[in-house]
């Protein structure tokens, strides 16, 4: 089996080591968010307080994208991942002091550093496909493959991360589970340190500060797109969509979550199947099409959430799910695509803040507007976002 990897080109090694970190990265990300939950739930920690917890998460999420692709450009990528793997190793640390010193500020600073971790880890995966796509393959179907395979991959595994912070928890603690996943990343880091390529991704020339926003029309504008895609999900799929079967269900807490989890997990192998569902149709007009085929999904949820309830949610999330999980697909190709090919990072980057900034927006206001005016609101948002999205999207150039 070794000297099998060890044959093959270049590019693939250096893909598989990328992927590899990506994916032992992924999974503790989510078995940490499970983690969390449950064991400060347990603790007597409010609902608030739990959802406070992740605030830091998601808000440094922005940051890190913007100054992240700059750090990459100018460093290089397997730095930036190496660098997302050290600090999500010492956000696990921290979570192994006594019980007693486990405050919100303290674990809301350890969830800050663990958004930082990830996001410099997952620019540098996305950013470094851009690089080991093998040249002369016509058509981008070559890079299409590779990034879904990527995206995909990582959501499946998230919800398998899912998963496997409750059975880490239930089998051996919290601080247990916490340990065993640090030495499973330090393990994973040495690695990467040894056979991750030294210039993977750094620019030829050192892009200056003030070249983290991007300078082209088209990255901006699938930048604003992905903003509105992303908050059109997170607006009511995060806070309002889990609320609403825990009470109006009556689904108990395991239910709630082992359901999102599956539903992440299908979601994240229907991205890796995308190239197959889509064909050679892989661009602007791809990108369109689908957007506005998922804007009508959540407007038609809330008009039959009266109907029947059951079958209309679950059978209207297990659809959106899926066309959602193209939409994601095409956007994660179209972005590394048109990014520049010295500096990919930047461009990324820049794109994947947007992405922050759409799922930071929806979660603030999947909150608020359960809170105020029921799930159906949270779907009629959801539903103009996606055709804010469509509009966005219909600036984008046109492909020769």
């Amino acid at each position: 089996m070794i000297a099998r990897v060890a044959s093959l080109p270049r590019e693939i090694r250096q893909y598989l080591l990328v992927t590899g970190n990506y994916w032992a990265f992924t999974l503790t990300d989510g078995a940490l968010r499970m983690l969390v939950v449950l064991y400060f739930y347990s603790l007597g920690y409010s609902a608030f307080d739990v959802a406070m917890l992740f605030l830091f998460y998601e808000f440094f999420g922005v940051v890190t994208n913007l100054l992240g692709g700059w750090l990459g450009a100018r460093l290089g990528l397997n730095r930036t991942m190496n660098l997302g793997l050290g600090l999500q190793i010492v956000a696990l640390a921290m979570l192994l002091v006594p019980v007693a010193w486990l405050s919100v500020p303290w674990v809301m600073a350890a969830q800050a550093l663990s958004g930082i971790a990830k996001d410099l880890n997952k620019m540098s995966a996305k950013s470094a496909i851009k690089t080991l796509v093998p040249q002369g393959e016509s058509g981008h179907q070559a890079l299409y493959r590779w990034v879904a395979l990527l995206t995909g991959s990582k959501n499946a595994l998230k919800g398998v991360g899912f998963f496997l912070g409750g059975l880490l928890l239930t089998l051996i603690g919290f601080q247990g589970a916490i340990a065993a996943m640090a030495i499973m990343l330090a393990l994973v880091l040495g690695t990467s340190l040894m056979k991750l390529e030294g210039d993977l991704g750094r620019a030829k020339a050192k892009p200056r500060f003030r070249e983290i926003l991007s300078k082209s029309r088209a990255i901006n504008i699938l930048s604003a797109a992905r903003m509105f895609l992303f908050g059109a999900r997170d607006v009511w799929f995060v806070i309002a969509l889990p609320v609403f079967l825990a009470t109006q269900f009556g689904w108990d807490h395991w239910l709630v979550g082992g359901f999102m989890a599956g539903w992440i997990m299908a979601y994240g192998g229907v991205q890796a199947l995308a190239p197959r569902i889509t064909g050679r149709h892989a661009g602007r007009d791809a990108a369109i099409a689908w957007a506005a085929g998922l804007a009508a999904i959540p407007a038609l949820i809330a008009i039959g959430l009266d109907w029947q309830p059951h079958l209309v949610l679950l059978g209207g999330l297990l659809l959106f799910g899926v066309v959602f999980a193209v939409n994601s697909s095409l956007h994660s190709f179209l972005i590394v695509k048109l990014a520049r090919a010295d500096g990919v990072s930047l461009d990324v980057g820049f794109y994947y803040m947007a992405n922050a900034m759409g799922r930071l927006a929806g979660t603030l206001l999947s909150g608020w507007l359960y809170m105020n005016a029921g799930l159906s609101a949270t779907l009629w948002v959801s539903s103009a976002m996606l055709v804010a999205a469509v509009a966005v999207s219909l600036a984008l150039p046109r492909e020769p």
